[in-house]
This record gives C-alpha cells, sequence and structure tokens, in this order.
C-alpha cells in the first residue's frame, strides 16, 4: 500500500464500483451546459436554485438518517476547508454558467474541465499523492483530447446561435467566455482537492450536506448583491431547475465526491474531461440548441475515453 504525506489518504480503491459511479457521474453533468443554455434566469440564480433544490433534499436525508452529528466531530479547521470548498464551487458554478452566454457548450465544457494537471499538481503538493507512470498518460491523453474538442470553438468561427455580441472590458465575446470557463477551472479544481481531504473523515451525505450548504449560502447572496432576481419564472425554468439538480448536482456531483474517498481526487477529476462529449451530443440532440458535433470533437472524445481508462486502470501503487 503506498504511504502518503501531508494528510493524504491511503486508499486501495474498489476500482469497478468506483469506475460504474463515475459513468452514472459524467452521465448526469452532461446535461448542465445543454440545459443551462435553455434557461432564461441569469447564471448566479440557475445555480443558486440547483442548489437549493439539491440541499432541501440531502438536509432531510441527512435528518432521517441522524448522520448530521457527525458534523460534530469535524474540527474549526475542516469547517473552514469545507466552507472554503463551498465558496469555490460556488465561484465555479457562476464563472462557468456565465461562459456559457458568450461562448460554444463544446468550448466552455472543455475549458472548464481543464482541471486534471491543476488538480494533479494540487494532489502533489497538498495531499502527498504522486502521480504515477500510467495515470500520468492518462492525464495527458485526456487533456490532448480535451485540446482537439476546443480547437474549432477557439481558433475558429463559432456556429452556435443565440449567444452575446458584446462583452465586459471590450473583449471579443468568445475570448471573454473562455476566460470565465478557465476560472471556472481554477476554482473547480480546489474544491476537488477540498474534497479529496474531507472524504477522509467524512461519509458521502454530510459531506456533500455541509458542502453544498455553503456553496448555496454563497450562489444566494451573490445573486443578491448583484440584484439578479430570484424569481418569478416560468414552468420551463423550474423545470429546468429541478433537472438539474437531479442530474449533474446529486447524480454527477455527487457521485464524484463520493468517489474521492476511493481514488486520488486527479484520477476523479480526469473522468470529468468526459462531460464535453456527452454535451456536445446532448446539446446536438436538443433542437433549440442545434450544435453539431464536428470530427475534432469525436476525435477528441475518443482520447479523453481513452485517458481515462488508462487512469482508473492504473495501479495505485506504481512510481513516477
Amino acid at each position: 500500500m503506498r504511504t502518503n504525506t501531508a494528510g493524504a489518504i491511503p486508499s486501495p480503491p474498489p476500482r469497478v464500483n468506483a469506475a460504474l459511479v463515475l459513468a452514472l457521474a459524467v452521465f448526469g453533468i452532461s446535461w448542465a451546459a445543454p440545459l443551462i443554455r435553455l434557461s432564461t434566469a441569469p447564471p448566479l440564480v440557475i445555480a443558486g436554485w440547483r442548489l437549493v433544490i439539491a440541499e432541501s433534499v440531502l438536509l432531510l436525508l441527512l435528518i432521517w438518517r441522524g448522520e448530521w452529528r457527525a458534523w460534530c466531530t469535524l474540527s474549526p479547521r475542516d469547517h473552514l476547508i469545507a466552507a472554503g470548498a463551498g465558496g469555490m464551487l460556488a465561484l465555479h458554478f457562476w464563472s462557468w454558467n456565465a461562459s456559457l452566454a458568450y461562448t460554444t457548450v463544446a468550448a466552455s465544457v472543455v475549458l472548464v474541465n481543464l482541471q486534471p494537471a491543476l488538480v494533479a499538481i494540487g494532489s502533489a503538493v497538498l495531499l502527498g499523492e504522486a502521480v504515477t507512470r500510467r495515470q500520468a498518460l492518462g492525464l495527458s491523453v485526456g487533456i490532448v483530447g480535451a485540446l482537439l474538442v476546443a480547437a474549432p470553438a477557439v481558433f475558429g468561427s463559432s456556429a452556435a446561435t443565440g449567444l452575446a455580441t458584446s462583452a465586459p472590458l471590450g473583449l471579443p465575446p468568445r475570448i471573454f467566455g473562455d476566460l470565465l470557463a478557465l476560472i471556472g477551472a481554477v476554482t473547480a479544481s480546489l474544491y476537488y482537492l477540498a474534497g479529496r481531504r474531507l472524504r477522509a473523515t467524512l461519509d458521502i451525505v454530510p459531506y456533500v450536506a455541509l458542502v453544498y450548504g455553503w456553496c448555496t449560502l454563497a450562489l444566494v447572496a451573490l445573486a443578491l448583491v448583484r440584484g439578479d432576481p430570484l424569481g418569478p419564472y416560468g414552468a420551463q425554468d423550474w423545470a429546468i431547475f429541478a433537472a438539474l439538480a437531479a442530474g449533474p448536482m446529486l447524480l454527477g456531483h455527487t457521485g464524484m465526491n463520493w468517489a474521492l474517498k476511493h481514488l486520488p481526487a486527479h484520477v476523479v477529476n480526469l473522468t470529468v474531461l468526459g462531460e464535453p462529449v456527452g454535451a456536445s451530443l446532448l446539446a446536438m440532440l436538443i433542437p433549440a440548441i442545434g450544435e453539431r458535433p464536428d470530427l475534432w470533437t469525436i476525435a477528441g472524445g475518443g482520447l479523453i475515453l481513452m485517458g481515462a481508462i488508462q487512469a482508473l486502470k492504473a495501479p495505485p501503487t506504481e512510481p513516477v
């Protein structure tokens, strides 16, 4: 068994179960970008209601099972880490949701998911979890695949419809949207690293209820400060809020957080790169969006899948 330092978690993982959960989680999060594109609400409001609905379900489950007592066992430092993780998740949702108004679904999802390299560095420095040779190969292949998916949107003309025609700071809308997506990548990386640390001591429901709770408070506060209306909204928007809570949040993010107890953060984070492929396919199938994935997306998606499989199959004790 590998020995970790600096608070790292030795974890011989149940790899088959973890891989299955991660596959379902990727399916869940793939719905986020298309659903957000269809909503008429501001980005912070979309994220806020998504979290309010998901957190309400989790709190009911937490009270019913009596697992709220686990919060009492945490140190003040752990509570600060949980609050920080929730804050990073809130900033991630704001920046990424906002990016979808300025750039394509494919570009936004790919850029926000260029997290594995950041998480791998953070895992080694903060958690003492060095990346193995095979995991490094999987990370590299996955990131190359993500870049292939993003190439047409970043370097070519956008085929998307309904995007903003101007952006703050005088930037081209596509560039501004891409920058917002990159901010989402940094904040999401910090969120996953905090999760790997806290999941060593908390079961999944107490952990996600605590972090999602802080995230909910941050999102609602940001929306109020900006003056974004929390309502009223039509039936379609409420259906989208509920779908975002059920799929991307409760199935997607919670599945990823479950896996953080059994796999290194950089391996869990790599599988998130499967989201661009799923989101791009859904964006093609939903008539109101109608974005067709091109050969770059298909080729990049194949590399992402190969990289994720390579990282998941890598033995945890293999040195770099």
